[in-house]
């Protein structure tokens, strides 16, 4: 084992790179946060051995993790799993005789955010941030006043008002939300001040201003720049007008999370950012792509392809897609790139020659096979992280989501490995696996991790 191997001094190291080697799968597949994930290696011997941590050394703290995670960005992640495919590739275990290519939207880690909640939170932010730059000894002689249990009652008399679901009630609500963006404006000024004294303070001292004090200033003037932003946009819902989407501030963390349109019946609306997934015929994911915002699909499918082209050396023979990314130059621009057959039904009124072509068996079937890229969409959300990004702003979520690619794509390879090499095929992530395992809810740790998830 690594324990034995690990040079002297080197073992705090070594403990990094092992809870690193695992947090890939087993994050992303079991959805333990960075607390739970240390708890159950430092309660068990086969995970320890697993994760190289030697006897009598303590695990690394969580928030070790999540800067090796954040060191680890998008660029490494996608670099991971380049070499992944193409290493399977190379050991033809990934094909590309068809290929099938859908979107879906991963949430932010938001709550489901309106106006009033953001204007309250971001009351609360300003009292809390000024309040530290005081506690430093700046802006001594400028007021602030503390405005966060106002807010709360209002946001609470909103709650209640809502209840009642009469015109009435939404007309109450909007008195109460323009009462609050009164009062908001009015701490936006108070901070503002206390950030213009506290940088003064601050050019005084020179260079001998600590760093907390700048960090603290810094974030207090993002923090009232975006409550700003919330101000104007509750201003022009009260006057009757929608923002646009593509404009509309839901949270105060993650600035770049957008509400998104999918049509689903239990969620036609969710907030976060669109994604990209294709698999092949054996469901290895061989491309994904995160966007912000909503953009169109049409013109993704065709970068997709060319990714595909420079990464494997190759295009798919078939690709099929939904009517989503039926657009006349996606057809085109697939059939440049070398794609024999494009199998994605044609927006509109048909011609009789493109009913002809739609309804040819060879393009049933395609159409038909593509229905199961829901299924790899889900099975990514349900044990792969892709339910919602725990990594704020869109490089965050690319790099959350890269993870769940390079697990998920580890655990296939390895089941189509063993299979072409005739050994037994690795355990699913089952009940029975998880109460070996040791995992959540499971009963208390037991056998090392999976093959599946170790390969």
């Amino acid at each position: 084992m690594c324990i034995e191997r690990c040079p002297r001094g080197s073992a705090g190291s070594c403990a990094e790179k092992g809870l690193k080697r695992y947090l890939a799968a087993q994050l992303t597949q079991y959805q333990l946060g960075y607390e739970a994930l240390c708890e159950e290696v430092s309660d068990s011997v086969s995970w320890r051995l697993f994760c190289r941590v030697p006897f009598g050394e303590r695990v690394p703290h969580p928030s070790t993790l999540e800067k090796i995670t954040s060191r680890c960005g998008q660029a490494a992640v996608d670099q991971l799993n380049d070499v992944l495919l193409k290493k399977g590739h190379e050991d033809k275990l990934v094909k590309l005789e068809k290929v099938r290519v859908d979107t879906t939207v991963v949430p932010a880690n938001v709550k489901y955010p309106t106006d009033s909640g953001l204007l309250a939170k971001g009351v609360s932010r300003l009292v809390v941030l000024a309040g530290r730059l005081k506690a430093m000894g700046f802006a001594p002689r400028t007021k602030l006043r503390d405005r966060r249990r106002s807010m709360a009652s209002r946001a609470h008399a909103i709650a209640t008002w809502l209840r009642r679901r009469s015109g009435e009630a939404k007309e109450e609500v909007l008195a109460i939300t323009e009462e609050m963006t009164r009062i908001a404006e009015a701490t936006l000024a108070d901070a503002r001040a206390v950030a213009a004294s506290s940088a003064r303070g601050l050019r005084r001292q020179g260079e001998a201003a600590s760093g907390k004090a700048k960090a603290t200033l810094e974030e207090l003037k993002e923090t009232a720049a975006l409550l700003d932003m919330v101000v104007s946009q509750a201003r022009r819902r009260i006057a009757g007008d929608m923002p646009e989407g593509s404009e509309r501030i839901v949270s105060l963390h993650d600035i770049d999370a957008r509400p998104i349109k999918k049509g689903r019946l239990g969620k036609p609306v969710e907030f976060g950012r669109k994604a990209q997934v294709a698999d092949n015929s054996d469901g290895v994911v061989v491309d994904y792509e995160v966007f912000q915002g909503n953009p169109p699909d049409a013109p993704q499918l065709p970068r997709s392809v060319a990714r595909m082209k420079e990464r494997f050396g190759q295009v798919p023979r078939r690709v099929a897609a939904d009517h989503g990314y039926g657009e006349a130059p996606v057809y085109k621009e697939l059939e440049d790139l070398g794609v024999k057959k494009v199998a994605i039904p044609k927006k509109g009124k048909l011609s009789q020659a493109r009913k002809k072509v739609e309804s040819a068996k060879g393009f049933r079937d395609l159409v038909k096979w593509r229905t199961g890229s829901e299924g790899r969409i889900a099975v990514l959300k349900h044990r792969y992280g892709w339910a919602r990004s725990l990594m704020d702003g869109t490089p965050g979520a690319a790099t959350w989501c890269g993870w769940g690619i390079f697990a998920h794509n580890s655990v296939k390879l390895a089941h189509l490995l063993a299979e072409r090499d005739g050994e037994p095929k690795p355990p699913c992530a089952t009940k029975a696996r998880r109460k070996r395992d040791g995992l959540p809810g499971a009963g208390p740790p037991g056998g090392p991790p999976s093959a599946a998830v170790a390969a």
